[in-house]
């Protein structure tokens, strides 16, 4: 094997999160001929360090390449710390910063007294070293305690590497576990799955041990009822599900008797809970039963009674400029006379104009200051997109669930909780279709008992990412207060998305859904042709004076030819087509460039910015070896690494579930055969109940109808509904 020997002189960038390093390494000796030139010289070397400084010398495997901005470099896939084989080595290793309390006369008398197994025999037993003069025995501590910090790491850093983790996550696996890593590779790798993919980890565990020990078929159980709840949002599962499952995901195949005594263990070890036979990952089972404690506490509490509500409602209409219909008063009325209280509605029935109702009649009501306002009222919602909407529909701050409740990304636990509860009186969720069972879970545990809390959304949407199907398990419970609103409002006489949305919704089509309306145009395309006729409808809207700000394609898949990403690359030259003047990033597979277009995906509180969230690259900066970009969110500017671009994509073209949360001006939903099994009706009328303004279908209308009239989307498994019905009524 290749290797280059020396050791670093500069560290010029070092990325303390994944261990990542670019760095000045001067050469001693290499075995490879192509090095001979570099002998004596500096060289740029990258690759992932546990630690790497200045002190000791490295051996360094890998390979060669000419990065076209830095020239020459050594691209580092491996390297261990050489061996300490002289006595001059090992007093400068003795002596050196790694080693403290421990100077360099020290280290000489260290060596003399105990010779080359000096380290060896420190850490056996470090009264070894009462025989020198000058060292106490606070250095003596010091040093011991430095030499077994030194070699936990390296040692730790070489068996993950026997085991077959690549340099980079044996990085990663040490950096979060410390001193704990050795325990958790002799007893039960499998905890690793918590930073890393459960396959890697379960390859390596099978690589070492028999397929069917205990330690991995309790980890896969567990691992097959996460994927069942991720694929199919269930909180619950029957056994011969999970069995499965197993047999489809590990190849494992149990009898009986095995699976019994796997998943008791698993019980009787706080993992999973059984009850009447069905199976829950207890976090679920939690997750359902604090919901419904909480639920419980805060609807028996006192209701609030409103005060000559009709002649208070006839002054708002009369400010505001609206006539509310009877559903929409009763929705405001009850909303402010109960505890917990469901709106729901599709689009067009004016759930914002109620929103804003209710906070401005709750204000009056209680002659709140402009600070009382603040502190007093909480409007949230899942995504940034759907707080800032309401925001700007109510005048009032909004905020994401996550921020309002203080998560903490890299702990993932929240601030607020049920030991350190927020202070409002007034709780309103938009977009509760969105929420799944631990997020209410965590809002219901921070917010006080005798809160009022207002929960808006469509049921008919699509349902949260994660398990759980809450807004519908309230709803079907009948035991809070429902406002379902019917009535759609027209843009103008010849609008047609929201009576489309009903006609998906009830999967009756009519004829009509091809006319071209004001709002709304279905363009008959076959397949092969989608993709062109977008460019074509996006030149055609740009002449128009439309940007990108104010179109969005929605699809319901990454790949394909009419898959989302080949779909941002066409439209990523119409939009925003590379020149001289604009920086660009190429990262993998796709070049990012100033002006892009991007999509949040991940939740990032620190920064503000939250899952779903669209912004633009505003400057892409190289300085140096450190690429970094600019990204802002309305107004909200971010700066990335090219190691964090993993949190975003090109937004040109998204899914139907990132959009939700969110209203767009202008919609052109491609619909397509290849789209196969993702034609269903929930996503359907999720998509087109994205358009503000206007809505363009492309594609082939036999597949819309199909997908209309398609109930792909498998009802889910959870049992909030019946935990809350036998709490209330019993």
């Amino acid at each position: 094997m290749n290797y280059i020997k020396g050791k670093v002189r500069n560290i010029i960038y070092q990325n303390k999160d994944n261990g990542y390093v670019v760095a000045v390494f001067r050469v001693k000796e290499s075995n490879d001929k192509k090095m001979d030139e570099y002998i004596n010289k500096t060289i740029t070397i990258t690759g992932t360090f546990l630690e790497i400084n200045t002190e000791e010398t490295f051996i360094l495997y890998g390979s060669t390449s000419k990065h076209e901005r830095y020239g020459f470099q050594y691209k580092v896939d491996s390297y261990k710390k050489e061996e300490l084989t002289t006595k001059d080595a090992l007093v400068e290793f003795l002596s050196s910063s790694l080693v403290k309390g421990c100077g360099e006369k020290s280290a000489k008398k260290i060596v003399e007294y105990l010779g080359l197994d000096a380290i060896k025999k420190i850490k056996e037993d470090s009264s070894v070293l009462k025989g020198i003069s000058g060292l106490n025995d606070a250095k003596i501590e010091s040093i011991k305690n430095s030499l077994l910090e030194y070699s936990d790491a390296d040692d730790s850093l070489v068996k993950l590497k026997e085991l077959g983790f690549s340099m980079g996550e044996a990085t990663k696996i040490y950096k979060k576990y410390q001193a704990s890593t050795k325990y958790i590779i002799e007893s039960n790798l499998y905890v690793l799955t918590e930073i890393l993919d459960f396959n890697k980890v379960d390859t390596i565990y099978k690589s070492n041990h028999d397929t069917y020990d205990e330690v991995r078929v309790k980890a896969c159980i567990q691992e097959s009822m996460k994927r069942l709840s991720f694929n199919n949002g269930d909180t619950f599962y029957y056994e011969e599900e999970i069995k499965d499952e197993l047999k489809k995901e590990f190849e494992l195949i149990l009898d009986d008797i095995t699976f019994e005594e796997a998943i008791n263990t698993l019980e009787e070890e706080n993992r999973v809970v059984i009850e009447n036979n069905l199976y829950y990952l207890t976090e679920y089972y939690e997750a359902e039963a604090d919901i419904t404690d909480n639920l419980f506490n805060l609807h028996n509490d006192n209701s609030t009674p409103v005060y000559d509500f009709e002649t208070e409602i006839s002054l708002l209409e009369k400010n505001a400029g609206v006539i509310y219909n009877e559903d929409q008063k009763n929705a405001i009325r009850k909303a402010l006379e109960n505890k917990v209280t469901i709106i729901s509605g599709g689009p067009g029935t004016g759930k914002t104009t109620i929103i804003n109702a209710i906070v401005q009649l709750y204000i009056k009501m209680h002659n709140f200051s402009p600070m009382e306002v603040l502190s007093n009222i909480a409007l949230l919602a899942p995504t940034g997109r759907a707080s800032k909407k309401m925001a700007l529909s109510t005048g009032l701050p909004a905020m994401t669930i996550h921020r309002y409740l203080k998560w903490n990304k890299d702990t993932n636990n929240f601030g607020v909780n049920e030991y350190h509860k927020s202070n409002e009186n007034l709780i309103i969720v938009d977009e509760m279709s969105m929420i799944d069972v631990n997020l209410f879970n965590a809002l219901l545990k921070g917010i006080k008992r005798n809160v009022q809390l207002i929960m808006v959304g469509d049921v008919f949407q699509l349902p949260s990412v994660g398990p759980g199907l809450i807004l519908n398990d309230l709803i079907e419970s009948d035991l809070f207060t429902f406002c379902p609103l019917e009535k759609i409002y027209r843009q103008s006489d010849n609008s047609y998305i929201p009576f489309l949305a009903l006609e998906i919704k009830n999967k009756d089509l009519s004829e009509e859904f091809t006319i071209r309306r004001d709002d709304y145009n279905f363009l008959s395309t076959e397949s092969i042709h989608i993709k062109d006729m977008i460019k074509k409808i996006c030149l055609m809207s740009k002449e128009k004076g439309l940007n990108e700000n104010d179109i969005q394609i929605l699809a319901p898949m990454y790949k394909g030819e009419n898959g989302i990403d080949n779909l941002n690359i066409a439209l990523q030259e119409l939009f925003n087509p590379g020149n001289a003047k604009k920086e660009e990033l190429r990262i993998g597979e796709v070049t990012y460039r100033e002006n892009d277009k991007v999509l949040q995906l991940q939740n990032n509180p620190d920064c503000n910015v939250f899952n779903g969230d669209i912004g633009f690259i505003r400057e892409i900066k190289k300085i140096g070896k450190k690429d970094t970009l600019i990204i802002d969110f309305e107004g909200n500017k971010v700066e990335y690494t090219k190691e964090d671009m993993y949190q975003v994509k090109h937004a040109y073209a998204i899914t139907i579930h990132k959009s939700q949360g969110s209203e767009f001006p202008h919609v052109i939903l491609p619909i397509s055969r290849s789209y196969y099994k993702m034609l269903y009706n929930k996503l359907i009328y999720t998509g087109v109940s994205r358009a503000k303004k206007s809505l363009i279908i492309i594609g082939e209308a036999n597949s819309f109808m199909m997908a209309v009239h398609n109930d792909y989307a498998s009802t889910r498994k959870t049992t909030l509904k019946e935990k809350l019905m036998h709490k209330f009524i019993n």
